[in-house]
C-alpha cells in the first residue's frame, strides 16, 4: 500500500528452499498464503512463526490438491475449494487456527440452516434488462468519493478500507474494476467489483452493495452479471465470491446466477459488526455463462 493506512500489507518472499507470495492482514488478523513454491514443511513452520509473531489467529493457503495431505500433516484443515482457480486446477483453501476462539462458530448451524433453504431455490431465467430510469457502467476514479459514501453507508465495518476514495482509486489502478448503478439523478445507489488475477485467469467477485431503498430491484444480479461478461473479455474464467454465511440474500444471488457452493471459512474476516464465517462460491464461466448480457 503507499497509503498512510495500512489494513493489510503483501510481500514476495524467497528462501533457501521456498517462495511465497503472502498478504498480511493485520485489521483481520490472519496470514493469506496466495501462492508458494518449495518444500513444505519450511513453508508451514514459516507460517506458524509469522502468525505467532504477529499475533494472527488465522492461517489461510490455497494450496494445490496434491500438496492436501502434506498440509493436513502440518495441522491444516480443509474449508473450501476454488475450483479451477490455477489455470483450470482447483486451489484447497487449507487453514490452520492459533486461538480456540476463532476456530469455533456459535452461528454454524443456523448458517447451515440458511444454505439449505438456499440451495433448493429455483433458478429461473435471469431478466438482465436494467430498470426504467437507472443506468449501469464501469466506474471511474471520478466516483471514487460516491463508491466511499456507499460503503460506509451500507458496512458499519469491511475488511477494506472502502470508506476511503483514496483507497478505491489505488485499487482501480491495479488489477480492480468496479461496475455501479445510478438513479436518475446519477446518485450512486449500488456497486460491486472484481478483482482480476492475471496469472491464474480467476476474479474474486466483491465489494457488493446496495442502498437499503433499492434491495428489491435485482441490481447486484445485475452488476455481477456485467462484471462476469467483463471477465470474460479479459480471458479470465474463474469466477468466486465469499459472501457472508448469514445472508440469504447474497447467497441466493450466486445460487441463482448459478454459482456452486464449496465450502465456509469459520471466522474469516470482520464485516459489518463482527468476525463473520463466509461461504465460498464458485463458478466456470468458459462453461456457465449466460449468453445474455446486461449492457
Amino acid at each position: 500500500m503507499t497509503t498512510d493506512y495500512i489494513f493489510s500489507e503483501q510481500e514476495e518472499l524467497n528462501r533457501e528452499n521456498f517462495h511465497l507470495k503472502i498478504t498480511k492482514d493485520h485489521f483481520n488478523q490472519r496470514l493469506k498464503v496466495e501462492d508458494y513454491l518449495g518444500n513444505i514443511k519450511s513453508i508451514t513452520d514459516f507460517i506458524d512463526d509469522m502468525c505467532l509473531e504477529n499475533k494472527y489467529a488465522k492461517a489461510i493457503v490455497k494450496t494445490r490438491f496434491e500438496d492436501v495431505p502434506f498440509f493436513l500433516q502440518e495441522g491444516f484443515i480443509l474449508e473450501a475449494v476454488f475450483k479451477r482457480y490455477f489455470n483450470g486446477n482447483d486451489a484447497i483453501a487449507m487453514t490452520k487456527y492459533y486461538e480456540p476462539t476463532r476456530r469455533n462458530s456459535d452461528k454454524w448451524v443456523k448458517e447451515d440452516d440458511i444454505l439449505k433453504k438456499v440451495l433448493v431455490l429455483d433458478k429461473p431465467t435471469p431478466s438482465f434488462s436494467i430498470p426504467k430510469n437507472f443506468s449501469l457502467r464501469q466506474a471511474t476514479d471520478m466516483d471514487a468519493d460516491q463508491l466511499a459514501t456507499l460503503y460506509s453507508k451500507v458496512f458499519e465495518i469491511y475488511p477494506t478500507p472502502l470508506n476511503k476514495p483514496e483507497y478505491i482509486k489505488e485499487v482501480m489502478q491495479q488489477d480492480t474494476v468496479f461496475f455501479v448503478v445510478l438513479d436518475e439523478k446519477e446518485q450512486l445507489i449500488s456497486a460491486a467489483s472484481a478483482e482480476m488475477n492475471f496469472t491464474y485467469h480467476n476474479a474474486e467477485l466483491t465489494d457488493c452493495a446496495t442502498l437499503p431503498d433499492f434491495r428489491k430491484s435485482g441490481l447486484m444480479k445485475l452488476l455481477l452479471n456485467r462484471l462476469e461478461d467483463e471477465l470474460l473479455s479479459r480471458g479470465i474464467y474463474c469466477s468466486y465470491s465469499i459472501a457472508r454465511a448469514l445472508s440469504f440474500g447474497m447467497n441466493a444471488a450466486f445460487h441463482q446466477l448459478g454459482y456452486t457452493y464449496t465450502g465456509r471459512l469459520a471466522n474469516n474476516c470482520y464485516i459489518f459488526d463482527k468476525l463473520e464465517d463466509m461461504n465460498v462460491w464458485v463458478k466456470d464461466l468458459s462453461t456457465a455463462k449466460n449468453s445474455s448480457s446486461s449492457a
